[in-house]
């Protein structure tokens, strides 16, 4: 690959430009490829991450072919609500982790792709992420598309990396949140970085990178003392940071229901929810985020796609719970 530096790249440091002009290669895939001394500049390797480039350089990226696959296949069953020889759909159930990490090195989305694939999926996005080009939190359902060929996921990257700002793409997510804001609907534009002081958490900086989040509140729900107690919130992502819809929403002062990691301080909030509502809430035992609307452009036709899938049971007991005490 070849990038020229065209210097609005936000930064002067070779592996900060290489990530913005190349969304396709994952941050840690670039530090390892400079590190390994298979990035160029002016026919010497640089492999230093830190090194500063300027406009006109001509950087030269050596990747070399997709090695297999470390994790194993395991026959894990899949929803899947399209595939084809370019791309696969999934909808993706609570509980799965997406792709192998310390603590998940099985049991993961791509050990089920590799059963399912077997050799198509992608390589391009590295050793333990073979074509995933985005992913779902552990305990968020909903849909994700994956890559089967690098053609494929380097378009995808694109368009994920785009957000939809010129392009077709767009994503949808249903969340169940604490209270209901003050304004139906709105945009939250706040940047997100790593939480300080716990670094399993994310959290809004003034440092952090640009996070948007349009969202549109489709229903209000009465607690016990006939006040507004939860609603449910269509959030449509603008950007693509780790939690960032668990985060805003927190920051607006709406964790989600069931989020301990965001939300702890609002389980008091349950004993305003009727009987039925609070143990549909206690046996969710996850945050209430669903991601119910996929739209992408077909990386080999060119068509606009689009899928939707319908709130997972647990959820659907969720909101069933809560309009029943209306």
């Amino acid at each position: 690959m070849t990038v020229i530096v065209a210097g609005d790249e936000g930064s002067p440091r070779l592996d900060r430009v290489l990530a913005a002009r190349l969304p396709e290669l994952s941050r840690s895939r670039l530090k390892a490829l400079i590190l390994a001394g298979q990035v160029s500049l002016r026919e010497a390797a640089v492999r230093d991450p830190a090194y500063h480039v300027t406009a006109g350089d001509t950087i030269t990226i050596d990747v070399p072919d997709a090695v297999p696959a470390e994790p194993a296949a395991e026959a894990i069953p899949l929803t899947i609500v399209y595939e084809d020889d370019d791309i696969i759909v999934i909808d993706k159930p609570a509980g799965l982790v997406v792709h192998p990490a310390a603590g998940h090195e099985t049991g993961t989305l791509v050990n089920a792709l590799i059963a399912h694939c077997g050799a198509s999926l992608s390589g391009i996005g590295g050793v333990k992420r073979p074509g995933i080009v985005h992913r779902l939190d552990k305990d968020t359902t909903g849909l994700m598309v994956v890559a089967k060929n690098d053609h494929a996921h380097a378009s995808l990257s694109a368009q994920f990396a785009d957000h939809g700002r010129t392009g077709a793409m767009e994503r949808g997510y249903l969340a169940f949140a604490w209270g209901v804001p003050h304004r139906p609907h709105g945009t939250i534009n706040a940047a997100i970085d790593r939480h300080p002081h716990a670094r399993d958490k994310m959290a809004v900086r003034p440092r952090g990178r640009e996070a948007i989040t349009h969202y549109e509140v489709m229903e209000s729900f009465i607690g016990r003392d006939g006040k507004p107690v939860a609603s449910l919130i269509a959030c449509h992502l603008e950007t693509g940071r780790t939690h960032q819809i668990r985060v805003h929403l927190a920051h607006l002062g709406h964790p989600l229901m069931g989020d301990a990691v965001y939300g702890p301080h609002f389980k008091t909030k349950a004993n305003q929810l009727a009987p039925g509502a609070r143990a549909a809430l206690d046996q969710l035992g996850r945050q209430a985020l669903h991601a119910y609307l996929l739209v992408i452009e077909h990386p080999h036709t060119g068509e606009i796609m689009r899928w939707e899938s319908e709130l997972p049971e647990d959820l659907s007991l969720l909101g069933e719970a809560l309009r029943a005490a209306l």
